[in-house]
């Protein structure tokens, strides 16, 4: 069921109508219940016995051949229209390849000529590699007929094309290196990120496609994410954006990518604390998301709403976004797990940052899977975050034996792999947390302040990743008997002030 709802989610309304036409055109039978099934599955409620709903009586058999039906009728329908819709391109180019080599066999020479170079000039504007090695295998086999372009030309073109082709082959080899490295939990991953540019000879001064610099953009920010050295990769990404904007008249060819493309350079600035700029590639974000009738405004809401309310939040307009959180229809977007679950903590922050901590305990209470479950659905490092903030929360709330209890269970589910990771910091952190815990007067110190300082706020300020930040500046409020959003805006702006 999950698996079907999963499927319709990803369908525009257009696509909805389309499909359910399509059903009552095949149906052969007026009882036959899919088009009623689609409609149950696109509700968006949780349905206790479906198959009584359907049949009106238990069917659990019926019920499954009907969903297995329901299911693969979806896959050739999504199919039908990739095929449509993304290969067209590709199909009207393969068809004036065929049309040129049945011409060049009959020896009509001038239209053969003339249809290939129209292939040619569109697989060249989709950068369509595979399909110019077949162009310029059969320009080359007719060269002696062409009286407008040498062989030696011919040869040229070909062998450019074979460098681009292989530089994309590189570029997938590129990318399934680093996945591998980044599912080992490898400490440098900005060392082999470098090495495997190297290895695979791709760099960004040289002409990516844009599939290319999508897999360079989304491999550079899982590995930010990972270390949290969003400072080090910036340029890189602005560099490998300009590529990007160079390519502007493919953006609506790869418009999926463009999306991903914008929010991902959105983030790095926004890690960076350059919330305007940040903010910009946003409204260009949302401005992608509505073209082609709103294609892909619902599948990339969840991320634009996170980042979106991030910015808000941390340039010191939290009554700004905390409504958005709040009024976020979080059950249309369950299928989108990962971004849900980033919202919601996001709202728990902004509550805890705001004294709101009974707020932020009732949104904390809707976490009742186990942590295990959390893991598959939004990672390890969301988990380890996620536990982090109920520990404090409990603690302004007083909670002492579940601080005891919840600071116990964090060293012993996290500790080897925050040290294996090099995750210093969080552990100096916890050191620090459960000293105040059992003393809260210790925090009055000048050895703590020092030592909070020194652990705390190693790197230069402007490199300081904002969420880092965020969790120093509790510590640093409760010494200086102050506000937490003011001390974190406060710790913000002095970043900000050095760059």
């Amino acid at each position: 069921m999950n698996s079907i709802s999963s499927i319709i989610q990803t369908l525009t309304l257009e696509e909805k109508r389309s499909f359910i036409t399509q059903l009552k055109q095949k149906n052969k039978r007026n009882d036959t219940k899919n088009i009623q099934l689609f409609k149950l599955f696109d509700s968006n409620e949780e349905v206790k016995n479906p198959d009584q709903v359907i049949y009106g009586k238990k069917s659990k058999g019926a019920f499954h051949a009907l969903c297995k039906r329901l299911h693969d009728s979806l896959i050739d329908f999504i199919a039908s229209k990739s095929f449509e819709g993304e290969t067209s391109e590709e199909m009207e180019i393969l068809k004036l390849l065929l049309s040129s080599r049945i011409f060049f066999e009959q020896k009509q020479y001038k239209i053969a000529l003339k249809t290939i170079r129209k292939a040619e000039h569109k697989a060249r504007k989709y950068d369509l590699f595979s399909i110019l090695n077949e162009i310029y295998y059969t320009k080359i086999q007719y060269a002696h007929v062409n009286d407008k372009k040498s062989l030696h030309e011919l040869i040229y073109d070909f062998n450019q094309n074979r460098k681009q082709f292989h530089q994309e082959e590189n570029l997938n080899l590129f990318y399934a290196t680093v996945q591998n490295e980044l599912s080992k939990n490898t400490v440098d991953f900005e060392s082999i990120i470098k090495a495997t540019l190297v290895k695979f000879d791709i760099s960004l001064t040289k002409d990516l496609t844009f599939r290319s610099l999508f897999k360079i953009l989304e491999i550079t920010n899982k590995t930010a994410y990972i270390t949290r050295n969003y400072h080090t990769i910036l340029p890189f990404v602005t560099e490998a954006y300009q590529q990007i904007e160079s390519k502007n008249d493919l953006t609506e060819k790869h418009l999926f990518y463009h999306i991903q493309i914008l929010y991902y350079v959105a983030n790095v600035y926004f890690r960076n604390k350059q919330f305007e700029t940040s903010q910009r590639y946003l409204d260009l974000m949302l401005s992608q998301m509505k073209k082609q009738r709103h294609k892909y405004y619902k599948r990339f809401l969840p991320q634009y709403t996170l980042l979106q309310t991030l910015n808000l939040n941390y340039s010191g307009q939290t009554e700004a976004a905390i409504p958005i959180l709040e009024q976020f229809d979080y059950k249309k977007h369950k299928d989108q797990i990962t971004y849900t679950l980033d919202l919601k903590l996001t709202l728990i922050v902004f509550y805890f940052q705001q004294s709101r901590c009974k707020d932020a305990l009732r949104i904390f209470r809707e976490f009742y899977h186990s942590d295990i479950w959390y893991t598959e659905k939004a990672g390890l490092l969301w988990v380890i975050k996620k536990n982090l903030v109920e520990i404090l929360l409990h603690l302004e709330l007083n909670n002492i034996d579940l601080v005891e209890s919840r600071l116990n269970s964090f060293r012993k589910k996290h500790n080897s792999y925050l040290k294996n990771n090099s995750e210093t910091r969080v552990l100096e952190f916890l050191k620090l947390v459960t000293e105040f815990h059992k003393n809260p007067k210790a925090i009055t110190a000048e050895k703590y302040k020092e030592k909070v300082k020194n652990t705390l706020s190693s790197l230069e300020p402007e490199q300081e990743d904002i969420f880092d930040l965020s969790v120093y500046a509790w510590l640093k409020a409760k010494i200086n008997n102050d506000q937490l959003y003011t001390t974190t805006l406060s710790l913000i702006n002095r970043s900000q002030q050095i760059q």
